[in-house]
This record gives C-alpha cells, structure tokens and sequence, in this order.
C-alpha cells in the first residue's frame, strides 16, 4: 500500500499541491477579531495581510489534539502508513501534540505503521521536504526510504528571508521595540534564516533593492547544485517582488522549477505583509 504523506498547513503549498500529490493536511488555527479560523481552509493570506495593514494583530495556535487524532485514527482503521512531517517544533507546538496523539491512537491499534518527523523547518522550505515525499511516496518508495530522503532534505533545507517592517518581528517577541523603530526608520531589512528549527537573525541590509542581490549572495555561499534541484519563494503578498527575485536566481544559476507561493496565514501573521523568503539545499538534491 503506498504510504500516504501528512503535512500541516505552515508548509504554505497551495491546495493544488494537496490535490495532485494526494498529501493530506491539517490546519493550524488562526484568531482575527477575535473570530477563529483554519489556515488554508476558512480563511486566506489575503485577508489577514489586509487586516494587519489595517492594524489588526492576528494570532495563532498549533493544529488540535483532535484534529490529529481523527487523521491518524482514520488511516490506523484502514492500515494505511503514513508519515506526518511537521512544522518545526521550535515554532509551534504542533509537532508534540502530533506525537502524543500518535502514542493514543497507536495504544489502540499497536500495528499502526505511522512516523511523526519534525522537519525543523518552516513555509515553502517545509513545502518542500513534503513534496520531495510525496513524489517518493506515489512512486511506490517505503516508509523508510521515504524517512531517509525526507530527513536528508530537512536538514539541509536553507531558509533566508526578509520582512517588509520590523514591527510585526517586534510583536512576536523576535525583535527589540528600539530595534524595530530604529530599524523602520533607517529603512533597514533585516535578513534572517532558519537555524536548528529556530529563528535566527543574519544581518541587517540597508534598502529594499539591496536585500534581493544579498539573498542571492547567500544562496551563491552556502547552495550547492543549484541549477538541478527545485528552488522556492514565498511572499506576503508582494509577488512582483517574489517573481523578480525568481528571475535573478534563474539568469544566475539556471534553476529550471521554482515556485512561487503565498506566505500561508498561519505563519504570515507573524511575519507581516511584504514578506519574501527563498529555500534551497545547501546539499545536492537526493
């Protein structure tokens, strides 16, 4: 039985991603004037940038314990495999609410072939682990085949990114309030990326245009095979940006698949609007 492929939604692929590779996922929650919502599912990108631009300070909450459970309940009754990758456990705790549900459903059907993976890795970087085992998983690769793989690309999955303003880093406790007015005022982008499943700033570049060539320098630094493995960047809401950054990387490296996607709400709510980030192995492709 091929094994079937679990993600949530902070892995920020489309629903066509979902469909075509018959991966399954379920939503972390998003809160927005005080109404709750599900990320992917009830509520877009779109209108939680719009909100926040409006001052609206979204919030949000790891996938629930029930959630979890109906999912692998679902699959344990069918004695279908499966592994979950999960959002990385440093900025959510959805990773061990997954593992103990897993241990629940698990005590009631023991022979349960489930994995639960923490990818240590976030948005589109995430987007692709999952992806890279879909595909393995539809060409009929085992459970651990597919774990080998998927553990391969998590850990060297790159994530650098740059937010628009400060302020929304500063309301979710990454930056300092001076920092944050200071930085605003000087029109500095911080750069910053993703290190053992945490975020950690890189350095500060002054000037919009400036940030995209350094992104491109990092990549140039640290990628390897860059023009044989498949690129991503996200946005929030600022594809014209995301899309010329897309087209630096191709005259640079030749990369032939990139993809372009929104900056899901679950994660955008605390990156703010104007959001760009780029994933990419710093490893060859596998």
């Amino acid at each position: 039985m091929e094994v079937k492929i679990i993600c949530d939604s902070a892995s920020d692929l489309s629903q066509e991603h979902f469909d075509r590779h018959n991966i399954d996922m379920v939503p972390l929650k998003v809160t927005l004037n005080e109404e709750e919502y599900l990320d992917g599912k009830t509520i877009t990108p779109k209108k939680v940038y719009e909100a926040m631009r409006g001052g609206a300070a979204p919030k949000t909450s790891q996938v629930s314990p029930q959630s979890f459970k109906e999912v692998f309940t679902r699959y344990a009754e069918a004695g279908q495999p499966c592994i979950y990758f999960a959002l990385s456990s440093e900025l959510s705790g959805t990773y061990q609410t997954a593992k103990m549900m897993e241990d629940e459903v698990k005590t009631k059907y023991p022979d349960f072939n489930l994995q639960v993976v923490d990818t240590k890795c976030a948005s589109l970087g995430y987007g692709l682990v999952v992806l890279r085992a879909a595909e393995l998983a539809a060409g009929g690769a085992s459970v651990q085949e597919i774990l080998d793989v998927g553990t391969y690309h998590a850990e060297h999955m790159e994530h650098i990114f740059t937010v628009d303003d400060l302020e929304y880093l500063y309301r979710g406790g990454r930056v300092s309030k001076t920092a944050a007015f200071v930085g605003t005022l000087l029109k500095i982008k911080p750069l910053l990326h993703v290190e053992d499943g945490k975020l950690i700033p890189l350095e500060k570049v002054r000037g919009a245009k400036k940030v995209l060539k350094r992104m491109l320098d990092i990549m140039k630094e640290r990628g390897e095979d860059l023009s044989n493995q498949p690129i991503a960047i996200s946005h929030a809401d600022d594809l014209e940006t995301a899309e010329q950054l897309a087209s630096m990387i191709r005259d640079e490296f030749g990369t032939r698949q990139i993809h372009i996607e929104m900056v899901g709400s679950a994660i955008g709510a605390h990156a703010g609007p104007g959001t760009i980030a780029l994933f990419f192995l710093n490893k060859p492709y596998k």
